[in-house]
């Protein structure tokens, strides 16, 4: 098989073609070939070839080179890159996390047969765009499989981050774990607790930015990982929620971040629809007939809880703090028969403005997540309504380009109702005509109008008062209508 050559950055083709210049060996590996075999745009390159680093350097103008690993990076521009690794072999891993010693090889073979999976196992000759497949990884990206390469128990116990990373490919990939390799993580789950928090999160992270997220966390579980790093998550396995609910809390969670991305929802709102409900485990209740249960304050505690996790799993403080108020504030009452817009403008205030919609989309997850088939209802379509009647722009003497002050010194006036009747009175002939919103036109319009008597004046404000008050419904009803609501 061949991969499309032209996809292949052309500082890919100049380093390789100089590396062949000088004798060596050069071939794109890893998920890069992975990813032009599917059809895919790769993310990162990776070139390998046979030469050692002494051997790198001194056919490039400008490289560096200060790891353990063998990789040179040559320097293209100030913003370009690419790092090339030589051929390796790799010693036993104690820790579970790095080889012992690492060794360079001139068989592209011997490289191949240290990675992680079958699809990651290929090389491809970056001119020829021919791909090498020692292990059937061409086979296994056909059938959208992951496979361990050669023994997956030898596999797992040289880097247990892999337990992770198969199943962070299959969600990003929509692959299955094959077998025997799902039997080996199962085997080696307790050797997740080697590897470090910060890479734990950065696999998670990806499971969670996925396409497949939800299917992501059943293999977690399943395969017996997720309860060493998201115990919280693992313990609402099997918790049944009340008469509403269609599922466990667990599978409701996840049906509700699958949710999120289904409609590319950002990463905070995703992890905020896998943590909204954590806190029902600590807060269910049975009622006295023991048929139904509560849970009363879970989003508090919920709140408190996501706050907990995403310390501990070393999150961005911005993520963080958007998510915790996600949790705490997702279970604002939206019955619009009873609720005022005051109370929903407490709502906004509480999650601030620019994040007011994310609670939204969230309750929208929330509700896809309980088994329910209609994710916007009357009352929640009422409630964006109301949302979007209050963050409106207001029709007030603020849009105008002149203010209070300036027409005070403009025309030598002193605070009083005769400076509220001319604003009010600009406010209505600039809603009839937009164009006359300039500064020019409305001092000179205030001018004239401050000739008239206070009588006068009110007159035309009574009129003005009218005019803004017909703007402002025609605007809430063009809202209205927008919601389909009332």
């Amino acid at each position: 098989m061949k991969i499309d050559t032209a996809k292949i950055p052309q500082e890919i083709k100049d380093v390789s073609a100089k590396l062949i210049a000088g004798g060596f060996e050069a071939y794109i590996v890893g998920g890069c070939v992975r990813d032009l075999v599917i059809g895919r745009t790769p993310k990162d390159w990776d070139l390998t070839t046979n030469a050692t680093p002494e051997q790198i350097i001194p056919l490039f103008d400008k490289t560096f080179y200060e790891n353990t690993f063998g990789t040179v990076g040559v320097v293209i521009s100030d913003e370009t890159t690419v790092e090339v690794t030589p051929y390796r072999l790799e010693s036993a891993y104690s820790d579970n996390r790095h080889p012992d010693k690492v060794t360079f090889s001139d068989k592209l073979e011997d490289d191949l047969k240290r990675r992680d999976f079958t699809i990651n196992a290929l090389a491809a000759d970056v001119i020829k765009g021919e791909v090498v497949d020692n292990f059937e990884g061409l086979k296994d990206v056909a059938s959208k499989t992951i496979r361990a390469v050669g023994n997956p128990d030898k596999r797992f116990t040289e880097d247990a981050l892999r337990l992770i990373r198969a199943i962070r490919f299959s969600a990003e990939l929509g692959f299955t774990i094959e077998h025997e390799t799902q039997n080996s993580i199962i085997k080696h789950s307790d050797y997740i607790r080697n590897i470090s928090i910060e890479r734990i999160r950065d696999e998670v992270t990806k499971i969670i930015a996925s396409d497949n997220p939800m299917m992501g966390f059943v293999f977690l579980e399943k395969l017996g990982l997720l309860k060493h790093f998201l115990p919280e998550i693992s313990t609402a396995v099997g918790v049944t929620q009340n008469q509403a609910h269609s599922f466990d809390v667990f599978e409701h969670l996840l049906r509700s971040l699958q949710c999120a991305a289904d409609k590319k929802y950002p990463f905070y709102v995703r992890v905020a629809a896998l943590l909204h409900d954590v806190g029902k485990p600590k807060t269910k209740r049975l009622v006295s007939s023991g048929k139904d249960c509560t849970f009363y304050g879970h989003e508090v505690v919920g709140a408190r809880m996501a706050a907990e996790i995403l310390k501990r799993m070393k999150f961005t403080n911005e993520n963080t703090k958007l998510v915790v108020s996600l949790v705490r504030w997702h279970m604002f009452f939206s019955d619009t028969e009873q609720i005022s817009l005051s109370a929903v403008r407490r709502i906004i205030r509480n999650v601030g403005p620019d994040h007011i919609w994310d609670l939204v989309n969230l309750r929208i997850c929330d509700r896809i997540g309980t088994g329910r088939p209609k994710e916007d209802p009357y009352r929640l379509r009422k409630y964006m309504s109301m949302i979007e009647e209050i963050l409106r722009e207001p029709v007030s003497v603020s849009k105008l380009k002149i203010g209070g002050n300036e027409l005070m010194k403009l025309a030598d006036l002193k605070p009083g109702p005769k400076i509220g009747f001319i604003l009010n009175i600009l406010l209505e002939e600039v809603i009839d005509d937009q164009e006359k919103n300039t500064e020019e036109n409305l001092k000179n319009r205030a001018l004239e109008l401050n000739e008239l008597s206070l009588e006068e004046l009110k007159l035309m404000n009574a009129r003005a008062l009218q005019a803004k008050e017909n703007a402002e419904s025609l605007e809430i009803q063009e809202l209205r209508d927008k919601h389909r609501v009332n």
